[in-house]
């Protein structure tokens, strides 16, 4: 079964470890590190979304430009703009990146953040909301006739876009959530389901959810999963968790830094809530993973660490793919340097894993459909 690999586009160097040094849209470093994903054998990158962060649709754009075959996942929630108006937007980003575009749809999980920007529904209302977006945003992807739309949200007459994807019948598109609301969404409009990284069982229960309202929505197959964590790889076992309390402490050190107050209640959204619960059993489960960083973060979004020799995250993200999660997402804490280890050391000792097991699987079923052959003929004979 084919596994990818999904990095993080970025602005600027910033992250939970290093204080922004510049501006937020630094161009030279944008296209640096879409170029060292390109080059170490990732095959997306997200455009993460913030209220007051750069449009990441023209930075996807400019990276566009400036690589040849990554495909750039462009983050967008639905209080942005009318859906109309993102179809025509991700069809031309699908032009001018040669039919590399994807799209994750956000229904956003801080009413904070969401209300900086003017939408003040409440979450279970955000849900429906995006429903009916990614349903118009098929529709004028692929409707070569005029349409109507007539929801709670929004109502159309007469639309016809004039510019559809290079990709048929569309671009993919992926969507995350831990609640039931957003299973019920997401099960069902979308391609790809994505999850924070989570201890084996707590997945495993998320998966069920997700099968659940895939059938519930009548559909055959559940989308594919994607699941997120925060590598922290070195040479020797020792070190790398050396490295991860350094780590923990830098955190530490910018966040005092920045003179804001250390996380504390409880948050909204249902994942981080999945992941605060996590930190309460411990700070390390399973194989590879570490939750102290989550606890620091207050729960705060991708922040479970994978830790470890390159061989043993590689063998807990394969823990996952055997859950049945193809679409692994990564992102380190000196994100452009560890965007090149992780694809250097990492990524092909888990695609030559996965290839193998493939290969192996081939031959099984070769075999077994030679042994019916074969006893078909006999049986033949015999007559």
């Amino acid at each position: 079964m084919p596994v990818e690999f999904l990095g993080i586009a970025g602005t600027n160097p910033a992250s939970e470890v290093t204080p922004r040094p510049g501006g937020s849209l630094d161009l030279d470093y944008t296209r640096r590190l879409a170029r060292a994903h390109e080059d170490h054998g990732w095959d997306r990158i997200l455009f993460a979304y913030h209220s007051g962060s750069p449009d990441p649709a023209q930075v996807a754009a400019y990276v566009a430009g400036h690589t040849d075959r990554i495909k750039l996942v462009l983050a967008q929630r639905p209080n942005v703009s009318v859906p109309t108006y993102a179809a025509k937007t991700f069809a031309t980003l699908d032009h001018l990146s040669g039919g590399r575009f994807e799209v994750h749809f956000i229904t956003g999980g801080s009413t904070a953040d969401q209300a900086a920007e003017g939408d003040y529904l409440d979450k279970d209302t955000r849900y429906e909301r995006t429903r009916e977006y990614i349903q118009i945003v098929k529709r004028a992807w692929t409707s070569t006739d005029p349409f109507d739309y007539e929801g709670k949200h929004y109502q159309l007459r007469n639309f016809r876009a004039d510019i559809f994807p290079v990709q048929q019948p569309r671009p993919r598109i992926s969507f995350g959530g831990s609640s039931a609301a957003a299973y019920a969404v997401g099960a069902a409009e979308s391609d790809v389901y994505a999850l924070w990284g989570e201890p084996l069982a707590g997945t495993r229960e998320q998966i069920a959810s997700i099968e659940a309202a895939s059938a519930a929505a009548g559909r055959a197959e559940r989308p594919r999963l994607q699941i997120a964590f925060r590598p922290i790889i070195a040479p020797t076992e020792q070190l790398a968790w050396e490295k991860a309390e350094q780590i923990l402490g830098r955190i530490k050190g910018v966040k005092d830094g920045t003179g804001l107050p250390s996380a504390a209640g409880t948050p909204e959204n249902a994942g981080s809530q999945r992941l605060l619960a996590a930190v309460a059993d411990g700070d390390r489960h399973d194989r590879a993973l570490w939750t102290a960083p989550t606890g620091l973060t207050g729960g705060g979004g991708n922040s479970t660490a994978l830790v470890g020799t390159p061989e043993t995250v590689a063998a807990a993200l394969l823990d996952y793919y055997d859950l049945g999660i193809t679409l692994l997402s990564a992102r380190g804490y000196d994100i452009y340097d560890d965007a090149i280890d992780f694809g250097r050391y990492v990524i092909p000792l888990v695609r030559e894993e996965v290839a193998r097991r493939d290969a192996t699987a081939a031959a099984t079923a070769a075999q077994a459909a030679s042994a019916r052959r074969n006893g078909a003929l006999a049986h033949s004979a015999s007559r």
